[in-house]
């Protein structure tokens, strides 16, 4: 199973054992008190509170070749590079994905609106990075990584539903990907599933609060989300989450 068991453990402990859950599973999905602990911060501090805000002004995802209109994101860069401490911004590039990977958006550059310096330069988001690379620097030892951000909003309405992955289930092309919940509002589905490859059958949860999380090995793990309706049709609903993509550079 890639969901480890809830106990307490110390960061450098838990990020040995999500390590070893993907070396084994292929994936490992932490509970948000897990996912605290890995990350050194927690959804009611002040700085997960700015950076969450800071997908109210996402904008129009225009790359969408089925039409949809319902999801909005930011994108940016990063470089890393083995033995430095620092997470380095890169500049504004387009995201790019091969259509085996991505059967309906792939196949051409697309250019995002950038993540904001103030939310790349942030400690919510850093610590988020240092996170998940000291995971993946557990499956790779001093390797350099091409990081991509994405922050992605899926709006959920009565005569359109959100559908977080239009693409179906899929492989993002790259080593490692990092996935975390950073909120849910008046919306029903958005379950995750996830198919190993050499592994019979598929697993499924749901990321719902803030800061749950699923890291994964992108080169044998593909994995989808189920659309999204509001609870209420009445009312706006939306599903915010953050996607890191780590490929060794």
């Amino acid at each position: 199973m890639g969901n480890l068991a809830a106990n307490d453990v110390s960061r450098h402990e838990l990020v040995e054992e999500t390590g070893a859950a993907i070396a084994a599973a292929g994936f490992a999905a932490l509970p948000a008190a897990q996912a605290a602990t890995l990350f050194g911060a927690t959804p009611a501090g002040a700085d997960w509170q700015d950076f969450a805000g800071s997908w109210a002004a996402l904008e129009p995802d225009r790359h969408m070749a089925d039409g949809g209109r319902y999801r909005l994101r930011r994108h940016a860069v990063f470089a890393l590079k083995a033995g430095e401490a620092a997470l380095a911004r890169a500049p504004d590039q387009p995201h790019y994905q091969e259509r085996a990977f991505n059967q309906l958006n792939g196949g051409i550059e697309r250019w995002f609106a950038p993540v904001t310096p103030a939310v790349s330069a942030g400690p919510a988001l850093q610590a988020l990075l240092a996170g998940a690379r000291a995971v993946f620097d557990q499956l790779a030892p001093g390797a350099d990584w091409h990081v991509e951000m994405h922050q992605f909003r899926i709006q959920a309405r009565a005569l359109e539903a959100g559908k977080p992955t239009p693409e179906g289930m899929h492989r993002d092309g790259v080593d490692y990907v990092l996935v975390a919940m950073v909120g849910r509002q008046n919306v029903a589905g958005g379950v995750t599933g996830i198919r190993v490859d050499g592994q019979p059958g598929e697993q499924s949860f749901t990321l719902e609060t803030p800061m749950d999380s699923v890291l994964l090995d992108d080169r044998r793990v593909w994995h989808g989300v189920t659309p999204i309706a509001p609870l209420d049709p009445a009312l706006p609903g939306h599903r915010d989450v953050l996607v890191l993509t780590f490929r060794r550079a």
